[in-house]
């Protein structure tokens, strides 16, 4: 089953951030609790785990792209 993945809460005044780096391609598996990717904040750098495994079907957003929280940014199949 293809699930969205969507942007989390980074902090409570926190609504947006940037793609910095992907640490998983399309078609490579993903376990819970792996980071998927790396976000910044005009205050901090987050690493975001992937809360479910599977495998990553596609990016949707490119780094050094500015996206809002709770947007869908990939996409993972569960298998």
């Amino acid at each position: 089953m293809i699930t969205d993945f969507r942007l989390p809460p980074i902090d409570g005044e926190v609504s947006s951030a940037t793609i910095a780096m992907w640490r998983k391609a399309p078609g490579e598996n993903v376990e819970a609790g792996e980071v998927l990717l790396e976000v910044v904040t005009e205050k901090v750098n987050v690493e975001i785990e992937c809360p479910i495994a599977g495998r990553l079907v596609e990016t949707l957003v490119e780094v050094d792209t500015e996206v809002n929280v709770g947007a869908v940014i990939a996409r993972i199949d569960t298998l």
